[in-house]
């Protein structure tokens, strides 16, 4: 079982890879998707981490996940100025619905910035009872906010 679970991984990321080679090149002054894109990207790598530890899968570092959490806290106020309103362009796989909403795009940004807020005083404490709600609602703010202004596929 493990075998071909490992096999359908490969070819799930095969298969990421070569729609990824399709996908269209951000030509546009300042490339503001392309930023966008590349600061959502970090703020993954930061947070994978750490949602690993609350899931107890990787041992807890506390200055690692620390400096994760602070990291996280920084990026999470990065990407909203690359939302512009001449950036909805291919690649970008962002939904009407951020100019179109833009007050409950505002919240939804907020919301993220709270979360990675309450996660950096949590891993502050270097309580794992504080750290792993604190991943929940990082990841649960992720994914509402994906759920709104996201579209599934390029």
């Amino acid at each position: 079982m493990p075998r071909l679970l490992s096999s359908s991984l490969i070819a799930i990321a095969a298969a990421f890879a070569l729609t990824a080679c399709n996908e269209p090149k951000d030509t546009h002054p300042g490339q503001p998707v392309t930023k966008r894109k590349a600061v959502f990207k970090q703020m993954v790598r930061t947070l994978e981490p750490m949602g690993m530890v609350a899931r107890d899968r990787k041992e807890y570092e506390r200055q690692e996940f620390l400096a994760n959490a602070q990291e996280l806290k920084q990026l999470a106020t990065q990407p909203w100025v690359y939302f512009t309103p001449d950036s909805d362009y291919p690649p970008t796989r962002a939904k009407p619905e951020v100019w179109q909403k833009p007050a409950e795009f505002k919240q939804a940004q907020e919301k993220l910035q709270s979360a990675a807020n309450l996660l950096a005083k949590a891993a502050e404490s270097g309580n794992l009872e504080t750290i792993r709600p604190a991943v929940n609602e990082v990841q649960k703010s992720c994914k509402s906010c994906h759920d709104q202004f996201r579209s599934s596929g390029p």
